[in-house]
């Protein structure tokens, strides 16, 4: 395919905009080439400026749950348009939304709306801090919670060492209370816990990780967790920016049987459009301004077009259960049909899966962290990435990326990824 249109277009973003974009995995420099400019989308469907039509597997990263565009919730941000785009003062809409996701969620009495992934991540954590009176925090290599300078923390001379910056900017105080754990591996874990007892606020995870692909988690991992912090009074978040209202209505909490005692969400709570909030049991969440002494606050937070977005998203979702038994099987069909060709083709590979999310990692080993997943064929995935591009079929430009799919794909679809995905097996 010819990306003539988005190749100009990036060049003038280059221009004006660091990198030419807004968010670094768009600039393609995992997988190499030209970013590709979105004009509209619509159901299971991208329409880039060039006018190809390609088959969407990222979702906008997840909250497309129901397709792009989908009407009620187009409808909805349309008639709220007509009464005013930002007030900074509470709306009806705030309480409505609040009391819908309440009642979905298990383990929550309260939720706060807040602005991105990111501000319902930092916010978490700052409350659990305030709760406990602790201030360290443990969490994960390769799981990412947004870019607040606790979060971009990598390994130093090991797991069990205090972490250290990964990106200019975040300084080193900021890091010595960032505890770097290795995803499914509980002993890690244990062993911060022996080193500071009573110094840990909070363990913040994602539930099913979704930033170094798909990677599930192992028998017993999540409940140790959660057995490590009822023993030293340390709060468990379960960073669901991906999984809440994905996975099932209740999120990983509801999915995978787990209580978690904050819990963040993302733009699902929009129907993608800017948002995010954290949620809790009343005696954390009372803690929180202005009842409580933890201070958060946003302008745009509650924003009436993206509450009445979400009002929208939610309700279906609330009201048609059967969206996540399609979701599972849809992404099943995918699952075993990518399955097949690659063993047919002899390709090492791994292939992981938990409902709607899944990923591909070029390699013979299983992929549980950080470390396996870094161990995959980044050169394959480059060929893979681009030889599905070409072929109408849009996935992560990141081999550290989970696939999202959404209720608009059809059998259709899947049968033309599928067939897309034999023909460039049969090229290599």
């Amino acid at each position: 395919m010819l990306y003539q249109r988005s190749s100009a277009l990036f060049r003038a973003a280059q221009k004006v905009i660091p990198g030419g974009v807004n968010s670094p995995v768009r600039a393609f420099k995992a997988v190499g080439g030209t970013p590709i400019f979105v004009k509209k989308a619509k159901g299971a469907y991208l329409y880039d400026e060039d006018g190809h039509r390609l088959i969407d597997y990222i979702s906008s990263w997840g909250p497309m749950i129901l397709g792009h565009a989908f009407a009620p919730v187009i409808d909805a941000v349309k008639a709220r348009a007509d009464l005013g785009t930002s007030y900074g003062m509470p709306t009806e809409l705030e309480t409505q939304l609040a009391e819908l996701a309440v009642s979905m969620l298990p383990n929550i009495d309260q939720i706060r709306m807040v602005n991105s992934g990111t501000e319902a991540c930092m916010s978490a954590v700052r409350l659990a801090r305030g709760f406990t009176g602790r201030e360290k925090l443990i969490k994960f290599a390769g799981c990412y919670h947004g870019h607040s300078d606790a979060f971009l923390i990598q390994a130093g001379s090991g797991a069990v060492t205090f972490g250290a910056p990964s990106s200019p900017g975040v300084t080193q105080g900021t890091a010595k209370d960032t505890l770097l754990a290795t995803y499914n591996d509980i002993e890690s874990v244990a062993q911060h816990f022996e080193q500071h007892p009573d110094q840990i606020a909070a363990i913040i995870v994602e539930p099913v990780a979704g930033n170094m692909g798909c990677i599930l988690p192992k028998e017993g991992f999540l409940e140790g967790l959660r057995a490590l912090c009822d023993q030293y009074g340390a709060l468990l978040i379960f960073d669901e920016v991906m999984t809440g209202f994905r996975l099932a209505k209740g999120g990983a909490q509801e999915r995978l049987g787990i209580r978690a005692d904050i819990a963040t969400f993302g733009k699902v709570l929009g129907g993608g459009l800017p948002v995010g909030a954290f949620a809790a049991r009343h005696e954390i969440m009372e803690h929180l301004a202005p009842l409580g002494p933890v201070y958060q606050a946003g302008t745009l937070s509650g924003n009436p077009l993206a509450m009445a977005a979400g009002y929208a998203m939610l309700e279906h979702l609330n009201s048609h259960p059967e969206v996540f038994e399609r979701l599972d099987h849809k992404t099943l069909i995918l699952h075993q049909g990518m399955q097949g060709l690659l063993d047919q083709k002899g390709l090492p590979h791994q292939i992981n899966r938990l409902g709607s999310m899944l990923s591909l990692h070029f390699t013979a080993q299983p992929v549980v962290d950080f470390e396996s997943a870094a161990l995959g064929n980044n050169e394959h995935f480059k060929t893979y990435f681009h030889g599905m591009l070409d072929r109408g079929v849009y996935l992560p430009p990141s081999a550290f990326e989970s696939y999202f799919l959404n209720d608009a794909l059809g059998q259709d679809d899947l049968d033309f990824t599928l067939n897309a995905f034999e023909d460039w097996l049969a090229s290599i």
